[in-house]
């Protein structure tokens, strides 16, 4: 029954989390005291998430009957005729992320127990996520640009706490503050958007910025040719690729390991890097007019979702396989949006955060059971000590692969479709990346897999040759690794049940729901798609004749045969013939080295940004502070009134007829200035 949703029952999802931060951010850490306990802290933070994710779910409910909300809570200024405001917009778009974030949240948080059970910073971690799912709510429930920037700039603050938790360590100390600089990066082009829209709009919210785009389409940028619109969202996408890290600004990313692994599932699965595929889709409006920022959202996405995917095959630390999966799958969801799929995206969008939620949480009960060493090269075997951990690691793999009826697939191979159907310039290379990219994601997955699960058992053993630590999760104090004649062993309960219960939506989530929300009304009157001139989900909506024919059709699709080819290609080179990876390494040095170093983006990025701005401030500094502020203008300046107070003294003799003589000089300089002269003039 359609209906108005109830603002204060609204205003509590949001609130709910920032309660329990609060409560165990003050009570729960010295700074008043440590009043309450572990289990307090982590109780009161988990029912605050709790709340939100019932309430996120009987408002989706209500949305899918047709209830909506779109409204302002509080003004808190008007400035210029510009109204700040706080408020709402309640739609299908919105409550599915209100669910997907609050779920995995609640998932995280429950995992979090049995994870940072030993760590000195338990509470404090607790109102450090509590705070984060807050921020992504404040974000994907706005109804105008000035609550998207503050929830866009909470999570990266947030964040920024969160992969800097343990701040005794200096690479946490370092990644930290690059994911923060980076987004800055990514954020100042996202300002510039809002402000474009805001100088010719009038306006910050989101409904009445819509209904002037056709003036908006019609402007230019003062000075220029260029699509003021086109301008616009370039800028915002600029913000995207920050927060989604998208290439150049991914390099913050595969860093942000150095947080405990469940901010890393938040993180990489449901929160922060979705931000910009939300933001994009909200915007579809104002991003169907112009071909020329889908273009580059379209390629920006195929180099993403192609070249970090490389990045993975040669990972050897278990997070940073699955963080570099997680670039290469923002990839995909930015080629979506770049084909004018955006339905497709957050389609994707939603089935990944299950499953990559999966992934990384399997990683740290992987983790865990070897004792804080994250080194592949040392596991093996793994499936007969951890069974659970096993089974929902593989069913989260065969599902990022796309697997035919996995989540992942039908949000996959729908995306492979849509770039297929593109017209726009770049969908060429856009389609090869997506097709590539996944045999690609299907080896390093796989690698991975076998890696930890099967085969020789290579834990317990001294491996000097690759012995490396640098990002393990705990100071260098404690032991890592299994002692010779230790044994893997699974987590508890209280880690287990979040993988089983993520383990669920990640096979059977997107056979449920793929009909309504590509090819039925889900987000209708949501998100807008010029069909004529982008007729990609148009032309899919034709060939769609329901989950089972596509699923049972995808057996004879050249997505199968290259994720098939993956899978054993990952097999060989790591059960039955280890000796492959060594000679491609040794035939292909060049191109390793390349791909250890990240494409030297972190050098480039040094040498020409760091660096640069080294260079550029030092000459500022020299120029303009030195020379120019304090030598001339306070040292100057003071040598100017000492040479002028030398030549002044010498008038101040202290002789009355001195001072008498200058009285009467200035008397009669006066008269004659001021004497008339009789006129000559004829």
């Amino acid at each position: 029954m359609a209906g108005q949703l109830n603002p204060n029952l609204l205003l509590a999802v949001p609130l709910a989390p920032l309660a329990g931060s609060a409560i165990a951010g003050l009570f729960g850490t010295k700074f008043f005291g440590n009043k309450i306990g572990r289990a307090a802290s982590h109780s009161v933070t988990i029912l605050g998430v709790l709340i939100a994710f019932l309430i996120s779910f009987q408002t989706l409910m209500q949305v899918l009957d047709g209830a909506t909300y779109s409204g302002t809570l509080y003004s808190w200024a008007t400035v210029a005729g510009v109204k700040l405001e706080v408020g709402f917009l309640i739609d299908s778009l919105t409550a599915m992320m209100m669910c997907v974030v609050t779920f995995v949240s609640l998932m995280v948080h429950i995992y979090t127990i049995g994870y940072m059970a030993d760590d000195e910073g338990y509470n404090r971690f607790f109102s450090y996520i509590s705070l984060f799912t807050f921020s992504m709510l404040m974000l994907v429930m706005s109804n105008n640009f000035v609550q998207l920037f503050f929830g866009w700039e909470a999570v990266g603050l947030v964040s920024y706490l969160l992969i800097g938790f343990w701040y005794t360590r200096p690479s946490a100390i370092f990644a930290n503050m690059k994911a923060f600089v980076i987004n800055r990066v990514g954020d100042f082009g996202f300002v510039l958007g809002i402000g474009l829209l805001l100088a010719y709009a009038g306006t910050m919210n989101y409904a009445e910025v819509f209904a002037k785009k056709q003036e908006l389409a019609g402007l230019t940028l003062p000075g220029t040719n260029w699509m003021l619109i086109t301008v616009a969202c370039i800028c915002l996408f600029i913000g995207a690729m920050g927060k989604s890290a998208q290439f150049p600004l991914h390099v913050w990313l595969p860093d942000s390991m150095e947080g405990p692994t469940p901010i890393s599932a938040l993180i990489h699965a449901a929160t922060m890097v979705t931000a910009g595929i939300f933001m994009v889709a909200r915007m579809s409006p104002l991003f169907e007019l112009s071909d020329t920022a889908l273009s580059f959202v379209l390629v920006i996405g195929a180099i993403t979702a192609l070249f970090m995917g490389f990045l993975g095959i040669i990972q050897n630390d278990i997070k940073r396989v699955v963080a570099y999966s997680t670039l290469s799958q923002l990839g995909y969801m930015t080629v979506a949006l770049g084909a004018s799929a955006y339905s497709v995206a957050v389609f994707h969008l939603m089935t990944h955060a299950f499953f990559k939620a999966l992934l990384f949480l399997g990683a740290g009960a992987v983790i865990i059971g070897m004792h804080h060493d994250q080194d592949i090269r040392n596991m093996g075997g793994l499936r007969k000590y951890m069974p659970i951990t096993w089974i929902t690691s593989l069913l989260g793999s065969l599902a990022l692969i796309g697997t035919p009826f996995f989540s992942g697939f039908y949000s996959k191979d729908s995306i492979i479709e849509a770039v297929q159907q593109s017209h726009l310039p770049g969908s060429g290379f856009a389609s090869f990346a997506v097709l590539a990219g996944v045999f690609v994601t299907a080896f390093y997955s796989f690698r991975m897999y076998f890696l930890v699960f099967h085969g020789e058992e290579r834990f317990g053993k001294v491996h000097h040759e690759h012995q490396d630590h640098s990002h393990d999760e705990h100071s260098d104090e404690h032991h890592h690794g299994l002692a010779p004649g230790e044994k893997p062993h699974e987590a508890p309960l209280v880690v287990t049940l979040p993988l089983i219960l993520l383990a669920i939506p990640s096979v059977l989530i997107g056979f449920f729901t793929i009909g309504s929300m590509l090819y039925g009304d889900f987000f209708k009157n949501v998100i807008f798609v010029n069909a004529e001139a982008h007729p990609a989900l148009e032309e899919m909506t034709h060939e769609f004749h329901g989950a089972v024919a596509m699923g049972l059709h995808a057996f004879t699709s050249m997505p199968f045969i290259l994720a098939l080819a993956g899978v054993v290609a990952a097999y060989y080179c790591y059960m039955v013939n280890p000796k492959v990876p060594a000679w491609f390494y040794s035939h292909f040095k060049g191109i390793y080295t390349i791909l250890d170093n990240k494409y030297y983006m972190d050098k480039i990025n040094d040498v020409v940004f760091a660096r640069g701005a080294r260079v550029l401030g030092g000459g500022l500094w020299n120029a303009g502070d030195r020379a120019l502020i304090d030598g001339l203008i306070v040292n100057g300046s003071a040598k100017v009134v000492g040479w002028f107070s030398t030549i002044i003294r010498h008038l101040q003799s202290g002789y009355i007829y001195h001072y008498a003589f200058v009285m009467i000089l200035g008397v009669l300089a006066f008269l004659i200035w001021f004497m008339p002269f009789p006129s000559f003039a004829k």
